[in-house]
């Protein structure tokens, strides 16, 4: 399928185009009907040889209804700009041409209508004119008369070619349906209409509001043919059953869960010459909404929402004076900004923001710690760049985490040989994650025993001399844990065999039970020669020790995994 917007000022005649192109009135009310103009959004359908489906989203043309139209053209790809023969160029043609150009609409055509009623040429000549100063520059341009049928076929045949030339969105693409209209149908229940630009929505389907509210797609209707499945784009009606949240209204986007990051924080690059407000109304798909702009340098605006929008890069929009009608248009270059807080920070912000281009390497750049997850909620692309740093969904730059190592390192240094743990590494640099910390461990540092510290880290005297007395008490029967006593005989306080087991140099199987760093491996070979199941009185005599010991130590290799106890209190080794 595909949507064709109109535009074009007030009684120009564009519903009689798509009248005459798709035999269908687009004006649905009586008002409209009876006043000869469009106030509401109107849609009608037809085939096209070669084409296919096209639907048109048919919008007002009078300056009153300025955001209405601008919902109907917000998310729509192709453009049927109208003027009529018989009236000069006039001031809504010149908005909603500029319009089109703000929103990035490059693909569309040209119609003179009336031409049975005035000279098309001077009309065709200033249509020209104003349209190659845009984003449109080029595009075809065909005289009609809807009332004589001169041209209509010229029309579906340009347009047709016009279509054909509109890439294909991916149809795997993550949905965000633009909602314009809500209402509620007996025995069926909420239904809402919209304009899916890319993406696929299939009966089942579960789409989210930007505050989290989930519905479920009960039914799928397109060009009034009931589906199950829609791929955009396309002009959608969903059947969201009888308990749709009431937000869900014109100007409410539904998403694919967890696909997009709601955000009321965007920097944009702004086209346009006059000064922006501080107060605009933004228009966003069929959103409008007032929002509180913050200059940050010339053409980088920074937004604040009063309502969360799922944004990505790249993203176009407009933003509207309500006092003087002047627009601009909005390029989204960061939809999940930092907050400002220091004097200058403005201006740095808008020298980071010159150096985003959508890729996932620039965004990590200016950020220096990211994450995977919401740079695919952002709509970033490209590779990883050599040097990130990863942990789990963390993103560390390769310039930042090279700081970091360098912290990292004085941080282990201050703390002696026992190093530090994971946590306090990554509270000490500001780390949100455990994770990020044993990442960042390279030589000359390891990370060992639950610990980061110098790999090349002698033992203090006194430790390395009280191991070397527990070694050799230990010779001769290796599971004949020393007693309290002996332990201190032998310069092994509780704050030394902490600090060894740390370094993985003792196993500390229980308070006071302390053997060598290899005995649960030893324990194991000795346990193997038993039958299997066994008692723990055989596995005391295999392993030549006491109860105080063995007990422990069972008990130790339970937690590891390495034995099973049994009901019957017996065990046996794991495979």
């Amino acid at each position: 399928m595909h949507v064709v917007a109109t535009a074009g000022h007030v009684d120009h005649g564009k519903s009689t185009l798509v009248r005459a192109l798709t035999g269908t009135d687009p004006d649905r009310l009586e008002e409209e009907r009876r006043r000869g103009l469009s106030i509401e959004l109107g849609y009608a359908w037809t085939e096209l040889p070669g084409i296919g489906e096209v639907a048109f989203v048919d919008v007002p043309g009078h300056q009153r209804f300025l955001a209405t139209t601008l919902a109907g053209v917000g998310p729509v790809p192709v453009a049927m700009l109208v003027v009529a023969a018989d009236d000069p160029w006039m001031p809504q043609a010149a908005e909603h041409l500029a319009a089109l150009d703000a929103l990035g609409v490059r693909h569309g055509l040209v119609v003179i209508s009336r031409a049975d009623l005035a000279d098309p040429a001077p009309a065709l000549a200033r249509a020209r004119e104003e349209v190659d100063r845009t984003g449109l520059a080029g595009a075809p341009a065909v005289v009609v008369s809807a009332r004589t049928g001169a041209g209509i076929d010229e029309l579906r045949e340009t347009l047709a070619s016009v279509l054909a030339a509109v890439p294909e969105p991916d149809p795997a693409a993550d949905v965000r349906l633009w909602v314009d209209r809500r209402f509620h149908i007996r025995g069926a229940g909420t239904i809402v209409t919209g304009t899916l630009p890319a993406g696929t929505i299939a009966v089942g389907d579960t789409l989210a509001t930007p505050d989290g509210d989930e519905v479920r797609v009960r039914g799928v209707e397109a060009l009034g043919v009931t589906r199950e499945s829609i791929s955009g784009p396309a002009r959608v009606a969903l059947d969201l059953g009888g308990r749709a949240p009431e937000s869900i209204t014109r100007g409410m986007p539904l998403v694919a869960p967890g696909a997009f990051e709601p955000t009321t924080l965007v920097d944009v690059a702004v086209t346009g010459d006059a000064r922006i407000p501080e107060r605009p109304h933004l228009h966003l798909g069929s959103v409008q909404a007032a929002v509180h702009a913050r200059p940050l340098a010339d053409g980088l605006v920074r937004l604040t929402l009063e309502h969360p929008l799922p944004l990505r890069y790249a993203d176009r929009a407009i933003l509207r004076d309500p006092g003087n009608r002047a627009l601009w248009g909005v390029r989204v270059l960061d939809p999940a900004p930092p907050s400002l807080g220091r004097r200058g920070a403005a201006a740095a912000r808008a020298k980071a923001l010159a150096g985003l281009d959508g890729t996932l390497a620039a965004d990590l750049a200016v950020r220096g710690l990211s994450r995977s997850s919401l740079a695919l909620r952002i709509g970033l692309t490209g590779p990883l760049p050599t040097g990130t740093v990863v942990a789990g969904d963390w993103l560390l730059a390769a310039g930042e985490a090279e700081r970091l190592r360098g912290a990292l390192a004085e941080l282990v240094d201050g703390a002696g040989h026992a190093g530090l743990s994971p946590s306090a590494a990554a509270h000490a640099l500001d780390l949100p994650s455990p994770g990020l910390a044993e990442a960042l461990v390279a030589p000359p540092l390891e990370y060992a025993g639950g610990r980061i510290r110098r790999a090349d880290a002698a033992l203090p005297p006194h430790l390395a001399a009280a191991l070397d007395r527990l070694r050799a008490h230990l010779a001769e029967q290796p599971f004949a844990a020393p007693t309290a006593d002996e332990l201190t005989a032998l310069g092994l306080d509780t704050a030394a065999v902490a600090a060894l087991h740390r370094e993985g140099l003792v196993l500390r199987v229980a308070p006071g039970i302390v053997l060598l760093a290899d005995a649960a491996d030893r324990a194991v070979e000795a346990l193997a020669t038993l039958p299997q199941p066994f008692t723990t009185s055989q596995a005391r005599q295999a392993l030549g020790t006491s109860r105080r010991v063995v007990l422990p130590l069972l008990q130790h290799l339970d937690a590891a995994g390495r034995t099973l106890r049994l009901p019957d209190d017996t065990r046996r080794l794991r495979a």
